[in-house]
């Protein structure tokens, strides 16, 4: 084989790992991956506008608001008007939303993150750079993404898009 050959088997495995894991979290808790990631925001903060839960997703507010119907319709949050600003919606994990995801299976990258905390800072850096550069490679440097492991449409932005949030 040569080193074409070779990054493309690697580059293969990591897209393969997530996706059945991925798989793996919609079978036994019937979220997705930014299902996950919204339901554990609103149990660290509380309850929340969407605008700062996309902040702290690094997901357009489209893709939240995507997110957050599919959520609502399970009864998983719920969504009310501010007492303090009636312009402002503010969200909230139901009984139901910690229930799930206390049934879902742990987060694909906590392993890896564990991991990649042991390694030495160089070879964080250099791992860092590699993956940076391998994303500008394939011209994925603009598409949005949150800090987690998922798969779907990588041009997906937002509300409508096909894959957007779709479960795999």
């Amino acid at each position: 084989m040569n080193r074409q050959d070779d990054v493309l088997i690697a580059v293969r495995r990591i897209v393969r790992a997530v996706d059945l894991h991925s798989k793996k979290l919609m079978k036994a808790s019937g979220l997705t991956s930014s299902q996950r990631v919204v339901l554990q925001t609103l149990t660290q903060k509380g309850p929340v506008i969407p605008s700062a839960i996309a902040r702290d997703v690094s997901l357009s507010q489209a893709t939240v608001t995507v997110i957050l119907d599919r959520l609502e319709q399970r009864g998983l949050i719920s969504r009310q008007r501010s007492q303090t600003d009636r312009r402002n919606v503010v969200v909230e994990i139901s009984d139901a939303g910690r229930q799930c995801l206390a049934d879902a299976p742990p987060a694909l990258q906590s392993g890896f993150l564990k991991s990649f905390g042991e390694l030495a800072d160089w070879e964080q850096q250099m791992l860092i750079a590699s993956l940076q550069r391998l994303a500008e490679l394939m011209s994925a440097e603009d598409v949005d993404a949150a800090p987690i492991l998922d798969v779907g449409d990588v041009r997906r932005t937002g509300e409508g898009e096909i894959g957007a949030d779709q479960p795999v």
